[in-house]
């Protein structure tokens, strides 16, 4: 799956038309870690049941829409590529910046994880 087919997807959506904003978050492999060391690489893991959950429950907030996500998983990806699509849809700008915020930090630090490679 790519971008494009994230963002075609989410105007197949029944309520598209309900959505006065929408927003994608495209992640990727930085060539070095968090603390600045250099990396060759990465691999995400995901705990489908935690992302299932995070999902319902942040599409039963008010105004929203729709949430899509995508996250290349089990995969030995390199810096530059992509590792996660998020897209939210909702009524208006405060509701979804709010929701993808809080999405995205809770897909980062509760349902996924992954393994950095480094040189040498």
């Amino acid at each position: 799956m790519t971008l494009n087919d994230l963002i075609k997807k989410m105007k197949q959506h029944p309520r598209y038309r309900d959505a006065g904003m929408i927003l994608y978050h495209n992640g990727t492999v930085r060539n070095s870690s968090r603390s600045g060391t250099p990396v060759t690489g990465l691999k995400i893991h995901v705990d489908h049941d935690k992302l299932a959950k995070l999902l319902e429950r942040q599409k039963r907030r008010e105004g929203i829409v729709e949430i899509l996500v995508h996250i290349i998983e089990e995969k030995d990806l390199l810096p530059g590529e992509d590792v996660m699509y998020l897209a939210v849809a909702g009524d208006i700008r405060e509701r979804v910046l709010a929701v993808l915020a809080d999405t995205l930090e809770e897909i980062k630090t509760d349902v996924t994880w992954k393994e950095e490679y480094f040189p040498g």
